[in-house]
């Protein structure tokens, strides 16, 4: 590997797994286990911003809100969303410092609260689209349904909370975290997608209650200062034609023009995987040199032996 820049994005499921109880103890341990791959190319002299989910985070922040709003004032999900990336910020920093100290890699860590600027009459933020939080059982539904929070059932029995997602535009703090990655420190940014805000004439930044989708930030993100690469880890090996058929194909190599092709057409449905190709088409379209969508435990394979492991976006084939 070529020691360049480079944003990973990384799950909120990875860190809260579903089936599992989301304790916090649960989540240093998953977290800590995710790693890997980071402390080895802090070895490499990457220079490294990590961007994280929060989708099951900011899900159980927002419900622990609404279970205590009798005893204490509650906070808006926007605000959240900040919240959820300053102590989730502080988890992976404390446990990437610690792999690094055991590994003998010296690099410093730092978790940086971020902007995600969006247009306040963007039209997703009138249709919640976007799964928060951990699978509802019966009664959990029922009761969201009855106070009109909008839910879905992504697959049979598997209910999910839905919150509206804006198209980010631009990183508020972009300039800094250049700044800091150059010097060679490892950024925690973007945390959770980042708090959405919108410019507002007379009062300037003001918040949105929403959340960001996290894989299309880190491309916007990886755009704005001027990353090679974009690593997007996820929980499937692969990007794949006809998933979830008998006839699913992993898709190991992709141009710009057959991701978009792949997109226009109905094979990735509207998944995770979709935004995940969309960010990744979208970093390479505006100057990256590859974008690579892979599993947690094959992230460096897929970018050390490309067209072996995960899926990789280029302007044209190799």
């Amino acid at each position: 590997m070529n020691p360049g820049s480079i944003v990973v994005a990384l799950g909120g499921n990875a860190v809260a797994p579903p089936g599992e109880r989301p304790t916090i103890a649960n989540q240093f341990r998953h977290t800590r286990e995710s790693l890997a791959p980071i402390v080895e190319l802090a070895r490499g002299g990457w220079h490294i911003t990590l961007v994280h989910g929060n989708g099951p985070q900011v899900g159980d922040d927002l419900a622990r809100n609404e279970l205590a709003a009798d005893q204490v004032e509650p906070l808006p999900l926007g605000v959240l969303v900040a919240a959820t990336a300053g102590w989730m910020g502080y988890m992976i920093q404390q446990s990437l410092q610690n792999a690094l100290a055991r590994a003998g890699v010296e690099r410093t860590v730092v978790t940086l609260i971020t902007q995600t600027l969006c247009d306040a009459h963007d039209r997703n933020l009138r249709t919640p689209t976007k799964p928060i939080g951990h699978p509802l059982d019966r009664v959990q539904v029922a009761r969201l349904q009855a106070r009109g929070v909008p839910v879905r059932e992504e697959q049979a029995g598997r209910w999910r909370r839905l919150t509206p997602s804006p198209v980010p535009i631009g990183i508020v703090e972009r300039h800094m975290i250049r700044h800091l990655v150059s010097a060679g420190h490892i950024v925690i940014a973007c945390g959770g997608g980042g708090p959405p805000v919108y410019t507002d004439p007379p009062l300037g930044l003001e918040g949105i209650d929403a959340v960001v989708d996290k894989d299309r930030v880190a491309a916007i993100l990886g755009r704005e200062i001027g990353a090679q690469v974009l690593l997007i880890l996820t929980n499937v090996d692969a990007v794949y034609r006809g998933f979830g058929t008998p006839h699913q194909t992993a898709v190991r190599q992709l141009s710009l023009a057959e991701a978009d092709q792949l997109l226009a057409g109905s094979e990735l449905g509207t998944g995770s995987m979709r935004p995940k190709v969309e960010a990744a088409a979208a970093f390479v379209r505006s100057g990256g040199e590859r974008a690579v969508i892979a599993e947690l435990s094959q992230g460096l394979a897929a970018l050390a032996r490309e067209g072996e492991a995960g899926t990789t976006i280029t302007q044209e084939r190799g």
